[in-house]
């Protein structure tokens, strides 16, 4: 198992959930394999639990990437601390493969200096966000961090309290009445890679802004993407 190599040129790679094309997602060992290879940075998203920990994991439930279904926001950390996940197969648990808490993620960052793409999911507590920057600054990585969220609100917040924050609005698709906005805010663009456009690639560069765009697995879209200009790719398997 290896990752897939393409010309990336000077294209900023970030491995999606980490490596999570050769280990499962939002594990340890998918950040620690980003980590040992060529990647500018690692992406991941956090969640926060009943008794108000972040812990990294993409859906709001447990079920699909382990055998037990724990709702996140209802569940404290040490009763997610004990679940296994899948190891890359549904139903397969591996003793290593656990969900990693924020402080464990940001460990294995600065151990391999990656910048950290944190993604912020959508109902996030505000009241918990100085904490969450708290953690963040104490491995000295506010400046190694780009802040992506799908929730205008979370995005906002952040500006706020971090007016110099790297931050990427995440879009499906793009609205060009939005671009305004982002610019207004001095938010990069993170965006799905089928709807990212040269015009639009052309676009977000006139306003001053970065354009992200995920999840890019197949090597001929990378290299088209490259070709378009784009400043980052955020991809599973590529490398």
């Amino acid at each position: 198992m290896d990752t897939i190599k393409f010309r990336k040129n000077n294209v900023k790679i970030i491995a999606h959930r980490g490596v999570s094309g050769l280990e499962c997602e939002n594990s340890l060992p998918a950040f620690v394999g980003a980590g040992n290879r060529s990647y500018y940075g690692i992406e991941s998203d956090t969640w926060i639990t009943a008794d108000d920990k972040f812990v990294m994991i993409h859906d709001g439930k447990t079920g699909r990437v382990s055998n037990k279904d724990l709702v996140i926001k209802d569940s404290t950390l040490e009763e997610l601390s004990v679940v296994k996940l899948n190891d890359m197969e549904q139903g397969v648990t591996r003793g290593d493969l656990c969900i990693p808490t924020l402080e464990e993620y940001f460990k294995i960052c600065k151990r391999y200096d990656k910048i950290a793409v944190l993604e912020l999911k959508n109902d996030y507590k505000f009241e918990l966000f100085p904490k969450m920057i708290e953690i963040i600054r104490s491995f000295d990585y506010i400046d190694k961090t780009v802040f992506i969220s799908f929730g205008k609100t979370n995005v906002l917040e952040i500006r706020k309290l971090l007016p110099k924050a790297n931050i990427q609005f995440l879009m499906v698709d793009w609205d060009e009445k939005e671009i305004e906005w982002l610019k207004e805010n001095n938010f990069g663009l993170d965006i799905y890679h089928k709807s990212v456009t040269k015009e639009l690639v052309d676009l977000i560069h006139s306003k001053g802004l970065e354009i992200n765009c995920y999840t890019v697995n197949e090597k001929e879209r990378g290299e088209e993407l490259v070709e378009m200009g784009v400043d980052y790719i955020t991809t599973n398997i590529l490398e």
